[in-house]
């Protein structure tokens, strides 16, 4: 008698497997899931950095600087747009990481942390003090000339990496702890766009003014008029980034002002979703005969299209959007950011002397001391006054603590710097290496504090 045991087929309960298939999702699986961490595009943005700092103080710092001040020419025509690549990652590829803090912003403050005002209270209080105390330290050392300008580089905190460090320590802090950060960090991006807005702006030109608040305006119109379909909105958005750029306005403030303006509703409720599945679903059976497949039966492969139809119309543009978006700018957008923007030249020999300028200084004590002071006080003047309420679970040292992971101020410190020095390039050297110092001491202080006091709990 044969002991030769059949092939298994290559189905399993009605899934249909390539040859190598589930080969490739024992390895592609888990690699998919690192990905979709939070801490990985912390990871992978402190690797950027340290790739562009190596560059930078290398033999091939000459070959960094050219590279990323090689110019780049958008023309048609008589038209054209002239910048060197730094200015197109800055003013160009950064208005789809502002794009995507909008969409948050817009959720948050909708259906998220920032929907209540009394959950909400304190991670805003919070945020508020922790932009204020890193401006005033900052203006203690620089308060006049050019260098004053730079008070609005320690006011930000880094979502990505602060948020990164502190789910590192999932099991030792509460859920509601990473809630409190999350919240506070996304209020202290708002305040970091306003400020942007309001004080980084170069002098303005009234025509191309005007001409992007028709843009915004027409935005607006698409929204209230139902309009739900993306291309409009990307269209008007690019040529509103473009009446920003001219005006003197920052023009990555474009992405915040497009995703305000992107719909947050469904074209279809739940009941009306479920009757539409159900329907669609009996189509399936009856259309379906034996051996049939979605390719070869024309009726099925329309049904299909039409619960895709159904699925996309259940789900807000604004909901599909923020999904679609999140990993390219996480993964590619930022890093990029970091990699044209992190490459500063650290001079070892002058080091003492860096260390005491007053730029440096100020950016330093206001991250690192800033944030801790803001932070913390804020959240304990409205806890005093009935305001605010800890986080369920949480206790006020943990609160300190994680005012001190406040002091990460990466991405949108860097990008403020560029805009308050960009003609002042000790300045910036300066403001960089302090965000980049400050930062390393405030995600090390933050994570060992919280870590000490989680084992406690």
């Amino acid at each position: 008698m044969s002991t030769h045991q059949p092939t298994p087929p290559n189905t399993e309960k009605g899934i249909i497997y390539a040859p190598w298939e589930r080969t490739f999702n024992r390895i592609l699986t888990p690699f998919e899931e690192f990905i979709h961490r939070q801490t990985t595009s912390g990871l992978l943005l402190m690797g950027t950095a340290i790739i562009a700092l190596i560059l930078a103080n290398s033999f091939l710092a000459e070959a960094y600087i050219h590279f990323i001040h090689t110019p780049v020419s958008l023309s048609m025509g008589d038209w054209a747009i002239n910048m060197s690549l730094h200015h197109w990652v800055n003013d160009g590829l950064m208005a789809l990481f502002f794009f995507v803090v909008g969409l948050e912003l817009k959720r948050e403050i909708m259906v998220g942390e920032l929907s209540d005002l009394r959950q909400a209270a304190l991670p805003i209080i919070a945020a508020v003090g922790g932009m204020l105390a890193p401006a005033l330290i900052y203006l203690a050392f620089n308060h006049e000339g050019e260098a004053a300008r730079g008070w609005g580089i320690p006011m930000a905190t880094d979502i990505a990496f602060a948020v990164g460090a502190l789910v590192l320590l999932a099991n030792r802090v509460p859920k509601a702890l990473i809630t409190f950060l999350v919240a506070l960090a996304i209020a202290d991006d708002l305040g970091a766009v306003l400020v942007i807005a309001v004080f980084y702006t170069q002098e303005l030109t009234l025509n191309w003014l005007i001409a992007a608040l028709v843009l915004f305006t027409l935005l607006l119109t698409l929204n209230f008029a139902g309009v739900r379909k993306v291309i409009p909105y990307f269209a008007i958005a690019v040529l509103l980034w473009y009446a920003l750029l001219q005006s003197g306005v920052h023009a990555t403030l474009a992405g915040v002002i497009g995703a305000f303006t992107v719909p947050a509703r469904s074209k279809y409720d739940p009941n009306l979703f479920i009757a539409r599945v159900k329907n669609q679903l009996e189509q399936f059976i009856a259309n379906r005969h034996q051996d049939d497949s979605v390719m070869t039966n024309e009726k099925l492969h329309s049904v299909v299209e039409s619960l895709e139809d159904s699925v996309m119309g259940v789900q807000t543009p604004l909901q599909r959007l923020e999904q679609y978006w999140h990993l390219p700018v996480a993964f590619i957008v930022i890093p990029t950011f970091a990699l044209f923007n992190a490459g500063i030249s650290l001079q070892l020999a002058n080091f003492g002397e860096t260390l005491s300028h007053p730029v440096m200084l100020g950016v330093t004590s206001g991250l690192l001391f800033g944030k801790f002071i803001g932070i913390t006080g804020a959240s304990w003047l409205a806890i005093r006054l009935g305001i605010g309420q800890l986080p369920k679970g949480t206790r006020f040292s943990q609160i300190a603590a994680v005012s001190v992971l406040g002091g990460i101020g990466f991405t949108m410190s860097i990008f403020i710097a560029e805009l308050g020095f960009s003609s002042q390039q000790e300045y910036l050297l300066m403001a960089k290496t302090g965000v980049l110092v400050a930062s390393m001491l405030a995600g090390l202080l933050g994570f060992v504090w919280l870590w000490w006091l989680g084992r406690k709990v």
